[in-house]
């Protein structure tokens, strides 16, 4: 078996382009541009690098980008202060706040303080409430993202039995509630699953995020299963190499032989990241507008 590589490239281009369709329509709707804000706290070279990707595509989709960048030495009260402003503020539909947060930040406080309508990451305390009840919800990038792939390579994934191996709060556990919602039956797996391989020899869909490199052999993977590899591990620099390989949950070149489909690490999963970011501003700046963005839509 040869397994279709998934373009996780190609599949957030196409997602982007959506997503420039309705801002247009959303400009010319209020005479506003949908807007997103970025808060980043500190000088973290990887979280520098993302905040400023976000910026460029948020503009290059016809969107208005903000963005606040604090000293890492900014009070809790400061920052608060911050997002409960953005808040209120109606030419913000979407707020982020780039994580992790200096130590001596109290995290889920901040969190708590966005509001939900405004939560484009989706982890506020009353979005993955939300996402559990299903009702509508801002959801967590990745996950979302997985789904999407999914649904577009497969349609109705009604009766699949779908493993998610990592039980984090940004995407194990939103992915798990996403597959149930499109009526998978789902298992959770992490790294300290008994007989992990055994678990997963029986799913259609096997989605890996728990962050330990090549976790996940070939041979335990069932033929013909659809693998989504959210991993993202830098291994140590081989000889003639300046940094280490960056490489997935899955062993890649294992599982090429064993599934029908797979997405490359990089250049899979997380490059729809921010595709599926700008997805849930555009959604978020119609809703608080009160303006109908048909189910289909995106």
């Amino acid at each position: 078996m040869s397994a279709e590589i998934i373009d996780g490239k190609a599949f957030a281009a196409k997602l982007r382009a959506r997503v420039g369709e309705h801002a247009a329509n959303f400009e010319q709707a209020t005479g506003r541009k949908a807007g997103l804000a970025v808060v980043l706290v500190g000088e973290d070279p990887a979280s520098e690098v993302y905040v400023r990707s976000k910026g460029k595509a948020t503009v290059a989709v016809g969107m208005e980008s903000f963005e606040y960048r604090l000293p890492a030495d900014t009070p809790q009260d400061e920052l608060v202060s911050l997002v409960r402003k953005l808040n209120a503020d109606r030419s913000v539909d979407g707020i982020l706040v780039q994580l992790p947060l200096p130590n001596h930040l109290d995290e889920k406080a901040v969190i708590a303080e966005i509001d939900p309508d405004k939560d484009v990451d989706g982890i506020t305390p009353a979005n993955a409430g939300r996402l559990v009840l299903g009702m509508d919800a801002l959801v967590s990038c990745t996950p979302l993202g997985c789904t999407m792939i999914l649904k577009d390579m497969l349609g109705d994934l009604s009766g699949m039995d779908a493993v998610v191996v990592g039980r984090s709060i940004l995407f194990g556990k939103p992915m798990a509630q996403l597959l149930l919602a499109e009526n998978c039956t789902v298992t959770m797996a992490h790294s300290r699953t008994r007989n992990l391989p055994e678990v997963l020899r029986r799913a259609d869909i096997v989605v890996a995020a728990v962050g330990v490199p090549h976790l996940i052999k070939g041979d335990w993977l069932k033929p013909g299963a659809i693998v989504l590899d959210g991993g993202i591990n830098r291994l140590a620099p081989e000889a003639g190499e300046e940094k280490g390989r960056i490489v997935g949950d899955v062993a890649y070149d294992e599982a090429l032989d064993h599934v029908r489909a797979i997405t490359p690490v990089p250049g899979g999963v997380g490059a729809t990241t921010i595709a599926v970011l700008l997805r849930n501003a555009i959604v978020a700046a119609y809703r608080n507008e009160g303006l109908d963005l048909p189910e289909d839509a995106l």
